[in-house]
């Protein structure tokens, strides 16, 4: 049903999806680069659960249905794909300046192209800039961009010390940096059967709110005991063998 929405959104089938074409859920647009951006948030979330003792039950539990949904996303692979790996190390070896802005992010394309490094691995996640159009997007009554007074933020700074500096890079040719392989429509699907969460951009934002929630649970340290005990039989009711039986019983 939600491939479906998909199709029905765009106005013919392609083999390949249109990066910010609407999915037919409102609101959610086609991502540029799914497979990477599930790559490097899953292994993100598996990272902060190793903060987690070996015996808590929420680490064991979402490590397993973690590493599930990596090995399906990870083993659908675009065609060219090793050939791309190859020629993006051996680009990133002999060119490092490529992501040498201070967010370590290039331009493609209309796109950024973020570079992250988890465990050793690198990660290029791609993000679509998205342009207003008058034509369909609503004004919200505004009648500019307000412009901020006073001193900026370090997060706000945290590219201009670079401004006026020379670069590494600059004094070379321009270097492309091509992003990786596009998945089909079709491998997109499979991915989609798979792992049984709607579409693939309805999974991206299910793993951003997994990977939030392992974060707000490592700092309430969810493995620690209770402060305040709970007496006896107060979680009784809710015990399996006791819903089974109240749903059995006769209704008044």
């Amino acid at each position: 049903m939600r491939r479906t929405l998909r199709q029905l959104a765009a106005a013919k089938p392609a083999r390949y999806l249109e990066a910010g074409a609407p999915t037919g859920l409102t609101g959610l647009f086609t991502h540029p680069a799914p497979r990477p951006a599930l790559l490097y948030i899953y292994s993100t979330t598996l990272e902060k659960l190793r903060q987690y003792p070996e015996s808590s039950l929420y680490r064991q539990s979402t490590e397993a249905i973690t590493n599930h949904r990596l090995s399906i996303v990870s083993s659908v692979e675009p065609e060219g794909y090793a050939q791309w790996v190859e020629k993006a190390k051996k680009l990133l070896e002999e060119h490092p300046e490529v992501f040498h802005t201070p967010e370590g992010e290039v331009e493609h394309d209309g796109g950024r192209h973020i570079k992250h490094t988890k465990d050793g691995k690198t990660f290029i996640v791609s993000k679509l800039d998205v342009e207003y159009d008058d034509t369909r997007d609503e004004w919200d009554g505004e009648e500019g961009v307000e412009e901020l007074e006073g001193t900026r933020s370090t997060e706000d700074r945290k590219g201009q010390s670079v401004l006026g500096k020379k670069r590494p890079g600059q004094d070379i040719k321009q270097i492309t940096w091509e992003p990786e392989p596009r998945l089909t429509a079709d491998q997109i699907g499979e991915i989609e059967n798979k792992i049984g969460g709607g579409l693939i951009e309805e999974v991206i934002q299910t793993a951003e709110a997994e990977l939030k929630l392992a974060d707000l649970m490592l700092q309430a340290k969810v493995w620690e005991d209770l402060e305040e005990k709970p007496v006896d039989g107060q979680w009784t009711y809710f015990e399996r063998n006791n819903l089974a039986k109240d749903s059995t019983a006769p209704q008044k």
